[in-house]
């Protein structure tokens, strides 16, 4: 199977004190899909007020483990930007893709700690529409979520409750989650679809 994979970062100040826990699930992560057979491509975009497109649709096999130069934290949280900006990037892409060459799923997971308040491009009605359109085409998205509602936030995204999850922002917690996270990947590459018991953490 093919799958395209989109991770959405958070790194704006409300994750000081994570960033070696938030390095460390990540290449874990990374390091465990790429175990598996089949092709993946892999966008990584880090964000906080601004948006630094890191790993632009890389094969999975070439992405080199991320580092604490590449994740430092700082700045405000622009959530709705950085899920608008990659949507559309993708989705630009896709649509001059031939059908043969589509990835059989696509995989879009968003981690944040902090709540919206610096977006300039794309409001949330604009957010919920964007993503609307992708799950009808099939995309997968997971809502990490920790110190907000999760669940709440999503929802006014146009996700479903199921799409999302919250967790405890600290070691313990981040390293839970990128376990679950890690393994609901491998059951939409390998099944194509989550597994029931996904949230729990």
């Amino acid at each position: 199977m093919k799958n395209e994979m989109i991770f959405s970062l958070d790194k704006s100040c409300s994750m000081a004190g994570l960033e070696k826990d938030k390095i460390g699930g990540f290449n874990a992560l990374i390091d465990k899909q790429k175990k598996l057979d089949g092709e993946v491509t892999v966008t990584t975009v880090l964000f906080n007020h601004d948006y630094t497109l890191l790993h632009d649709r890389i094969d999975i096999k070439g992405i080199a483990p991320l580092t604490e130069d590449q994740y430092n934290v700082s700045g405000t949280t622009a959530l709705l930007d950085a899920i608008g900006i990659s949507i559309k990037k993708m989705q630009e892409i896709q649509n001059v893709t031939l059908k043969e060459a589509q990835p059989d799923k696509t995989i879009f997971v968003i981690t944040t700690d902090g709540e919206e308040n610096s977006s300039t491009q794309y409001n949330i009605q604009t957010i919920k529409k964007l993503i609307s359109k992708q799950k009808e085409l099939g995309w997968e998205f997971m809502f990490l979520g920790a110190n907000i509602d999760a669940i709440q936030t999503a929802n006014q995204m146009g996700l479903h409750a199921d799409d999302a999850v919250d967790f405890i922002a600290d070691s313990q917690g981040t390293k839970v989650i990128y376990e679950a996270l890690a393994d609901q990947i491998i059951s939409v590459r390998s099944t194509g679809k989550r597994e029931e018991n996904w949230k729990i953490s």
